[in-house]
């Protein structure tokens, strides 16, 4: 069950000391145990694409960790991320618009870096943490009706992580075609297992290729 879990996983590294040499065993790890993407800095999108050719999708994030720089400055980052071989992109939303009920302005720029993407795929990190149940369910809407192809639970780096109540309110109320991705915290294959029944169709999360490659290590003592 564990390496099909692994299909499921954006292997992730974007800490901000990441190196070169570490992003390339995130590429070669991400290839060998089958995951859906290798999601990394968008420093690194040219290279890391160049490296791997088509054997696996490079995944960069766009407005991260904090969400609110400008539209136009978003949709820059994601053509210039798209161009330089990215096929995946994951944008942060701006949470202050979102409270400040400017719920146009946020349809319209995930409108708006989704007509970046093009056929490239979007997921929108709504940073579920930091947002009541209102909130979650009113980004749910605006997702669905900008055309994103995925909502995402977390960026990892605030108060927070994915949460099985979360996925289970976004399966409840994102529109059809949209899915779901759980991020943040996800340390355990039961996690795991359980966030994909609940609906999650990704799991962004750099821990679970590193127990199977711990549980390979200890076999091989």
């Amino acid at each position: 069950m564990n390496k099909e879990i692994l299909k499921y996983v954006d292997h992730t590294l974007l800490s901000q000391t990441a190196t070169w040499e570490e992003i390339k065993e995130l590429l070669e790890d991400a290839v060998k145990y089958g995951a859906a993407s290798a999601c990394i800095p968008a420093a690194y999108v040219k290279q890391a694409s160049e490296y791997v050719g088509k054997k696996i999708p490079v995944c960069t994030v766009i407005g991260f960790p904090n969400g609110y720089s400008t539209k136009e400055a978003k949709v820059f980052e994601a053509k210039d991320a798209l161009e330089k071989g990215a096929l995946e992109i994951d944008m942060v939303v701006n949470v202050g618009f979102l409270k400040d009920r400017r719920y146009r302005e946020v349809e319209e720029e995930i409108k708006a870096v989704k007509e970046a993407c093009g056929d490239r795929v979007l997921k929108v990190i709504i940073e579920t943490c930091l947002l009541n149940e209102e909130e979650k369910i009113k980004m749910c809407e605006l997702v669905t009706n900008a055309g994103a192809d995925y909502i995402k639970t977390s960026t990892g780096f605030s108060e927070a992580g994915a949460t099985f109540a979360d996925v289970e309110l976004m399966k409840r109320n994102v529109g059809e075609g949209v899915k779901i991705k759980a991020a943040g915290g996800i340390s355990s294959f039961a996690d795991a297992e359980e966030f994909v029944r609940l609906g999650a169709d990704r799991l962004g999360t750099s821990r679970l290729v590193k127990l199977v490659k711990e549980e390979e290590g200890r076999r091989q003592v």
